[in-house]
């Protein structure tokens, strides 16, 4: 099994759908998020703060570098993932990446409450998702085999979405 590796905005859906696909396949599933908060002894959003987002990504290198070598199954990676280059070749080189495309309007409208998130604890919470999709969708495409748009249908219809377009790849047996 290889991995399949979801990027995407923070907020698309990676970890949610992520573990409906893992269960879906029968295959073990890991948030980079969590690997590396266990790493860090602290949420991302405290060393965020503490240490800034360079020392961050410094981390989360490190820890797609690992995830991708060693995790066999499907990977969510957190939303930034896609910024280092060597993240996006890792994932491009050893995973069947799936970019879970979402617009910033339909993030907002799924994250406008949630005040876990530290890139979205800014005044105007759109516009940050905007300029964010701005700047990373041409970087989710450039490591991504696979587009799935998000909109609006459910989870279980997206992990049929993936599941599809993998086995039409060859990349999973057909069921």
């Amino acid at each position: 099994m290889t991995v399949i590796a979801l990027v995407g905005l923070p907020g698309s859906g990676k970890s949610t759908v992520g573990r409906q696909l893992a269960r879906r396949l029968a295959v073990p599933f890991v948030d980079s998020d969590h690997v590396i908060e266990e790493r860090l002894g602290c949420s991302i959003r405290e060393y965020f703060d503490r240490e800034g987002e360079a020392r961050f990504r410094d981390v989360e290198e490190a820890a797609i570098d690992d995830l991708s070598r060693e995790h066999r199954g499907v990977l969510a990676t957190g939303g930034g993932a896609v910024l280092r280059p060597a993240n996006r070749e890792h994932l491009r080189a050893r995973c069947q990446v799936v970019y879970l495309r979402s617009t910033p309007e339909e993030v907002f409208r799924r994250l406008r409450h949630d005040v876990s998130r530290p890139l979205l604890q800014v005044e105007d919470p759109l516009t940050r998702l905007r300029d964010l999709f701005a700047a990373r969708d041409p970087l989710y495409r450039d490591a991504a085999q696979f587009v799935i748009e998000t909109g609006r249908p459910s989870v279980a219809t997206l992990v049929n979405m993936i599941t599809m377009q993998l086995e039409l790849a060859g990349v999973l047996p057909p069921h």
